[in-house]
């Protein structure tokens, strides 16, 4: 798909710039300032099931997997622009109210979007942000496209990985809604979970400071880790060994490897130390070590065994 755009435009990314295939694309504006792009959507029946979900909840959702693809980068949102199909009788003010909610925790702006019909809720959500300043406090405009930025494609082999959180909460939440469960009984024993799968929280905090203590690549957990580690190490040109996965508390192995829609960030870095050294001094949660990249390209192992193939694949056919 990116050959056939790039083709169709008759160009390719200038130098410094990054287009189709990472978390976001990275360009320069007409000043020479950089922007950072990203664009996702949801749909009803697909990413969300409103028998177990709000609308509000799916309009939640849709700006934080969207605001995620910044975080991956290291960046942040500032304004987003989302657009509404749905069917006639849908609650567009409780939908509304969910992408205001997660706007507002984000710290981004809706400035515009478009409104039409169809069959199933669709919301699509376009997200414009920015590179925060770094700590010795260069402006935003002086940091060049291309640089001071996180990508897939940065890991190196020797690097450490490392996730920002246990993994599966939202697949074992959805596990648990599909249940039947009612929502008093899933509120006393399984409310994080439960809230995981119905709203995600992309991790800003996380991915900013990460990119400020120099971690090397990262990438969101969206597709579920067996999937989203080997995006990592196919762009990079690495191997991957895993040593362990970290299971949040009610999830299943399966679930933590490949259930996905956790949001969590994949970080790579060649300073483990000072990593965890600026979560703790951020007051962030201690990111978790899960492995290392290796230099045999085609290595994709946890705990010496093959890596499991799990996690979404986008087909079509």
């Amino acid at each position: 798909m990116q050959v056939r755009f790039e083709a169709a435009a008759g160009r390719t990314a200038p130098p410094g710039e990054i287009w189709i295939g990472d978390d976001a694309a990275l360009v320069a504006d007409s000043g020479g300032r950089p922007l950072l792009l990203a664009t996702d959507l949801v749909v009803a029946g697909v990413h969300v099931d409103l028998d177990l979900c709000t609308v509000a909840d799916l309009g939640f959702k849709a700006v934080m997997v969207t605001v995620s693809d910044l975080a991956a980068m290291g960046g942040r949102p500032d304004h987003l622009l989302v657009s509404v199909a749905a069917p006639p009788g849908t609650d567009l003010d409780g939908l509304g109210s969910g992408v205001a909610e997660a706007a507002t925790a984000t710290g981004c702006i809706v400035v515009g979007g478009d409104l039409s019909t169809a069959p199933v809720v669709v919301v699509s959500v376009a997200a414009v942000g920015s590179i925060p300043p770094g700590a010795e406090g260069e402006g935003e405009n002086t940091i060049p496209p291309g640089q001071g930025v996180l990508t897939r494609s940065g890991a190196r082999a020797g690097d450490s990985l490392f996730v920002t959180g246990p993994l599966g909460s939202s697949s074992a939440g959805l596990r648990i809604l599909q249940a039947g469960i009612s929502e008093e009984e899933a509120a006393k024993g399984f409310g994080s979970l439960v809230q995981a799968h119905r709203r995600p929280v992309a991790r800003l905090a996380e991915g900013d400071t990460a990119r400020l203590a120099g971690a090397t690549a990262a990438i969101d957990v969206s597709d579920g880790l067996a999937a989203d580690v080997r995006h990592l190490a196919d762009a990079s040109g690495v191997g991957i060994a895993l040593d362990h996965v970290p299971v949040a508390m009610g999830a299943t192995d399966d679930e933590a490897l490949g259930g996905g829609e956790d949001y969590e960030l994949i970080i790579a870095t060649a300073g483990p130390d000072g990593l965890v050294a600026a979560f703790e001094s951020a007051g962030l949660r201690v990111p978790i070590a899960i492995g290392r990249c290796t230099a045999d390209p085609e290595e994709r192992t946890l705990a010496g065994s093959d890596l499991p193939h799990l996690g979404w694949r986008h087909l079509f056919s």
